[in-house]
């Protein structure tokens, strides 16, 4: 059998920009998986904030 080569798919945390402006204290993260051949850059979605109690945009981080 020939030897497995490196994962495509990564796991990454997402976490809210709007939170950090709004000065309520605490984070919302979310942790998730991509896919790095097919997705290079940093990876941006809607997700719920439960401390806002809305929907914002959840940045991936380093």
């Amino acid at each position: 059998m020939a030897k497995k080569s490196k994962e495509a798919r990564i796991q990454v945390i997402l976490e809210c920009t709007e939170h950090k402006t709004s000065g309520v204290p605490g984070t919302s993260r979310y942790i998730t998986t991509k896919n790095k051949k097919n997705t290079p850059e940093r990876l941006e979605l809607k997700k719920y904030n439960s401390i806002l109690k809305k929907k914002t945009v959840h940045r991936e981080i380093k």
